[in-house]
């Protein structure tokens, strides 16, 4: 998946509101790589506030564990960017919100924290519908750190498209 520009994400942002707004589902974010990213595409569409829950940005161990309750056997056994972190995030947003849908997002933006288990460019994301199912991806994204963000970004908002 290409970078996409600030206007694009913009789009994306705005479909996928359209789409909330008409089945009255609301949205809430977990995110670690992205740093709040996804949720400031949502809420730059103008009356967002009828779709868009809340937003947690947690970045260490610590804020994983205590805003989204991760376990730290998870964390210590599998890291942060892992498919059962980002999975543990996601379910952690739903419990802790009004939301109807959630995401979340892991990853390895760079330009270090890479490994050759996960090299820069590893990204976990993981949607769910509360009382339904968690679906979660692996994507190796190409690029600096903007353009590892940019597509984890879209990659969240597409996916949220599909629940």
């Amino acid at each position: 998946m290409a970078a996409l520009t600030d206007h694009e994400l913009d789009q994306l942002a705005a479909r996928l509101g359209e789409r909330l707004r008409a089945v009255r589902d609301h949205v809430v974010t977990a995110e670690s790589c992205t740093g709040g990213w996804i949720a400031k595409a949502m809420t730059g569409v103008s009356g967002s506030s009828d779709w868009f829950d809340s937003g947690m940005v947690a970045y260490s161990y610590e804020a994983k564990q205590a805003l989204l309750g991760v376990s730290p056997q998870t964390l210590e056994v599998h890291g942060a960017v892992s498919r059962e972190t980002v999975i543990e995030m996601v379910s952690g947003a739903l419990v802790r919100s009004g939301a109807s849908i959630a995401v979340a997002v892991t990853g390895i933006a760079g330009p270090g924290g890479g490994s050759e288990d996960k090299p820069v460019g590893t990204v976990w994301i993981g949607w769910k519908r509360r009382g339904g199912y968690t679906r979660a991806e692996l994507f190796h994204f190409d690029g600096d750190r903007d353009a590892v963000r940019r597509q984890t970004v879209a990659a969240a908002l597409i996916g949220l498209e599909t629940l």
